[in-house]
């Protein structure tokens, strides 16, 4: 047990040494991007912008879940649609693109990746948006179909007043319909464009220590990720649990894309760290083993939005069941992406 505790504990230090550099360019790139306070996100993501999905779907790909933090404090107060939330949720990696660029044998990965989730993010925005439109029409639909009924039952206990007051007594008189009036007026929510509301999770104003912080930080959460993988596995094989584990996720796609959805929920960049080391997997003896199949990670990925359900959760304390709404929906579409992507993948042939 010692040896596989130093062997595990080599190969994370090897590891996590490797991306040092790669990692603290990637961070610089995020610190310098993170620093405007300029306000121009929320002018370009206002409601009235029909390119907001579009634009959040490109800005959810910024390393970090700096943009779904920003972005899900706007939500909470009206300035952006739901749409547009769900697209830079759907966008959002957290740490996996500057891990996969670390790794040279997995640029194409990334590449792909990004573009997939790109592509899901344009589309749940749109789509969401466009179904809140509809339901919202319909609504309101409804509420003219309403107030136009009451409106002619009101006409219509008019005229039997009208008659009661002109009987003659003794005339048995029509049921007197009790009429409660309703202002009917439908308010629109209160939109601010420019709400100037603004998340910032850094300390410092220097973008070199910043992103020397924001290094180390993830730099420690890639060490305890890739150790934990490297030292569970090693001691699996050591007990001879190997090929049972390696039949169990080779057969069971379908549950790693479950599981892989619901990691990817817990608001932490762990959670992401751990589905693309699970992916890019762990070296042993020599032996690179991957774990975690690319739909999988797609699916885990695509549910995660980093620390944006927190902010969420925070901000939005009005209304706590839209935001465990939100959480659900977030998951859901998590998983039916990696669904899609594991068909397409199923469709054309491609390796899993």
């Amino acid at each position: 047990m010692g040896k596989i505790f130093a062997d595990s504990l080599y190969d994370a230090v090897i590891d996590s040494l490797k991306i040092l550099p790669i990692l603290f360019l990637a961070y610089l790139l995020v610190s310098l991007l993170s620093h405007d306070h300029s306000h121009r996100f929320s002018k370009l993501l206002s409601k009235k912008s029909k390119a907001s999905p579009l634009l959040a779907s490109f800005l959810g790909c910024v390393p970090q879940c700096g943009f779904s933090s920003v972005v899900a404090e706007f939500y909470s107060h009206g300035a952006v649609t739901l749409g547009t939330l769900i697209a830079v949720f759907v966008a959002t990696s957290d740490e996996a693109i500057p891990i996969m660029i670390s790794q040279p044998s997995k640029i194409l990965d990334m590449l792909v990746l990004i573009a997939v989730k790109v592509g899901l993010a344009i589309f749940w925005g749109y789509a969401i948006d466009l179904s809140v439109k509809a339901f919202r029409a319909a609504k309101a639909r409804g509420k003219q179909k309403q107030l136009h009924e009451k409106a002619n039952v009101h006409l219509s206990t008019e005229k039997e007043e009208d008659s009661i007051k002109n009987a003659q007594p003794g005339e048995e008189t029509a049921h007197l319909h009790e009429h409660h009036h309703e202002c009917g007026h439908i308010h629109s929510e209160f939109c601010e464009d420019d709400c100037g509301y603004e998340h910032g999770d850094c300390c410092v104003n220097n973008v070199f220590l910043d992103a020397f912080l924001h290094t180390f930080n993830i730099l420690i959460y890639i060490f305890v990720a890739t150790f934990a993988l490297s030292f569970v596995y090693a001691c699996v094989k050591e007990f001879g649990g190997e090929s049972a584990i390696q039949a169990l996720l080779n057969t069971n796609v379908y549950l790693q894309i479950f599981i892989a959805s619901l990691i990817g929920l817990f608001p932490n960049c762990a959670s992401s760290v751990l589905l693309v080391q699970s992916y890019i997997g762990t070296q042993f003896q020599g032996q690179t083993v991957q774990i975690l199949s690319f739909p999988a990670l797609v699916a885990g990925l695509t549910a995660g939005a980093g620390v944006g359900l927190v902010i969420l959760f925070t901000k939005n304390k009005k209304h706590m069941l839209t935001n465990v709404g939100i959480m659900i929906l977030q998951y859901c579409i998590g998983v039916v992406s990696g669904l899609l992507c594991l068909g397409v993948m199923l469709a054309c042939g491609i390796a899993i």
